[in-house]
């Protein structure tokens, strides 16, 4: 379904809005400052092909966005690999999995979500509205896909039957990853060139919550997921600029502890 672009501009609109009024990158003027916080982070086990960009959890275990193959592999929590979903994705950089598929986000041409069932049979494929481009991350939560839109530098609600978007949520950050979403709020991986960190914002306004900055010797995160208590993330081995497999935590997946 193709969206029509003056319903796109208003509710991108109404995104913007909301999280210009609520001071959402800055926490406004007089605003205490947005908490900054510290992590640990517990290096857990391979992927399955060593090249994990994306991740989300299912009743079943945690899904696998292979960059490299962009395969969606499924695994039990200690690293088992329980199946393997072939999808005709490139440069998997996001996925989403919910409603019965698994929902991967193209982080090359010819861009886009690729809609997948669990055959690895391609339902749909659909651009990110006005514009398309690329994007480093998705999560799916109750019919919606949030996605981290590189074009509109922006996380991107949107409905996942009518591919209508719903609100945006801009980010100045040089460098916008994975999602998560959790307890009303949606977090994001970002940060410099050497040094990473997250961001957690309210999935109502926009406003920003609480920063979160890793340490040199953490683990490069990719993807991202929230499952009982902690976010998870993996190390792809692949970073702009970067060696190949320079992090020496590349290929694993990882727990991520609040501090």
């Amino acid at each position: 379904m193709k969206t029509r672009r003056r319903e796109f501009l208003g509710s991108l609109a109404v995104g913007l809005m909301g999280t210009r009024l609520d001071g959402a990158q800055t926490g406004g003027r007089g605003a205490p400052p947005v908490p900054v916080r510290k992590v640990k982070t517990t290096t857990l086990f391979k992927s399955p092909e060593e090249y994990p960009n994306a991740i989300a959890v299912s009743p079943e275990g945690l899904w696998i966005g292979e960059q490299k193959s962009d395969n969606a592999c499924l695994v039990d929590w200690k690293g088992k690999l329980l199946k393997t979903v072939k999808t005709e994705s490139k440069n998997t950089s996001g996925m989403g999995v919910g409603g019965g598929y698994i929902w991967m986000a193209a982080n090359a041409a010819p861009n886009g979500i690729f809609q997948t069932d669990m055959s690895g049979k391609t339902i749909a494929h659909r651009q990110i509205p006005l514009g398309g481009g690329g994007c480093h991350g998705a999560e799916y939560v109750d019919g919606k896909l949030w996605i981290a839109a590189l074009r509109l530098r922006g996380i991107l609600k949107m409905d996942a039957k009518t591919w209508q978007p719903e609100f945006l949520i801009p980010y100045s950050v040089p460098r916008a990853h994975g999602t998560a979403f959790h307890d009303g709020a949606i977090w994001m991986v970002t940060g410099q060139d050497d040094r990473a960190g997250l961001i957690k914002y309210d999935a109502e306004t926009g406003k920003v919550l609480e920063t979160v900055q890793f340490s040199e010797s953490d683990p490069d995160p990719h993807g991202l997921a929230w499952h009982d208590g902690a976010l998870y993330s993996c190390d792809a081995g692949i970073h702009p600029g970067w060696p190949e497999n320079k992090s020496p935590a590349h290929g694993y997946i990882f727990r991520i502890d609040l501090l």
